[in-house]
């Protein structure tokens, strides 16, 4: 069952003590199967198989995309092609220099994995982003982070790289006790976070319109009064809400990745 079917079962159960709100029940459904590996619990949920389904199937595209390429491409070729020159134009070689293209694999990698993955939110089915969850863009943005900061040491040297990072230049000495602090706590401890929260919210709060909308259209025709007038209206709304979640998972996904890239960049090239 749908995360969405076990919303509408609650708001139809509830009979006549009004239109139940989906709760984050719905982001901690019940494991499919757990298991032990080295010490640590794991659970397979259906969030997990909705993340699967989506990797398999973007992986299952770019491999579609990229076989028996041609000069005059077919479809699936230019769209592939086109999300990738995206990411290397328009980000490895735009936004992080002429040393950005050997950073673009990685860049279209992660854009098309928030992709895939943003989008399950308005499949039939799945209707859930496991970008919804914290732990997902939390462990995407740890990646990040340790790739930056291994680019900055690799590039510049730890001492320098570390120096930087904690002396912006043109600072006054004395301003240093203040800013040194805040500048470090920014580079290694914010910009992660902000990164996976800003993800993690837009695709939980896109989730939960999208439900509560969709639900009210159905409580309203249930309901059996005159509120059956108003359905309407939450139907459109439910339906612009969708459209609205389109732009917000491509947007996602490549707001991630240039701040990726923004973050390689300043790893890149040092400060001036």
């Amino acid at each position: 069952m749908t995360s969405s079917a076990s919303a509408l079962g609650s708001v139809l159960a509830s009979g006549g003590e009004g239109f139940h709100a989906p709760t984050i029940a719905e982001f901690y459904p019940e494991p499919i199967a757990e298991f032990s590996l080295l010490g640590v619990d794991f659970a397979i949920t259906r969030i997990t198989i909705i993340s699967w389904v989506a990797t398999a199937a973007i992986l299952v595209f770019l491999v579609l995309a990229s076989r028996k390429a041609s000069i005059v491409p077919s479809r699936l070729q230019f769209l592939g092609e086109s999300g990738y020159s995206l990411v290397r134009d328009g980000m490895a070689r735009d936004v992080i220099g002429p040393k950005g293209l050997p950073f673009a694999p990685f860049l279209a990698s992660l854009f098309f994995f928030i992709l895939a993955n943003n989008a399950m939110s308005i499949i039939p089915f799945a209707q859930i982003s496991p970008m919804s969850k914290f732990a997902l863009p939390l462990v995407l943005a740890v990646l990040v982070w340790i790739l930056y900061n291994w680019v900055g040491i690799r590039e510049q040297g730890a001492g320098k790289y570390f120096k930087d990072a904690a002396i912006p230049p043109g600072v006054p000495v004395g301003a240093l006790i203040l800013v040194t602090p805040i500048e470090l706590l920014q580079v290694f401890i914010i910009r992660p976070f902000t990164l996976a929260v800003r993800l993690f919210a837009n695709m939980f709060a896109g989730h939960m319109l999208l439900v509560v909308f969709s639900l009210g259209t159905v409580y309203l025709l249930q309901v059996g009064n005159f509120s059956i007038i108003f359905s309407p209206f939450a139907f459109l709304m439910a339906l612009a809400m969708t459209f609205f979640e389109v732009l917000v998972i491509v947007l996602q996904a490549y707001v991630f990745t240039v701040l990726t890239a923004t973050y390689l960049n300043g790893a890149v090239e040092p400060a001036h």
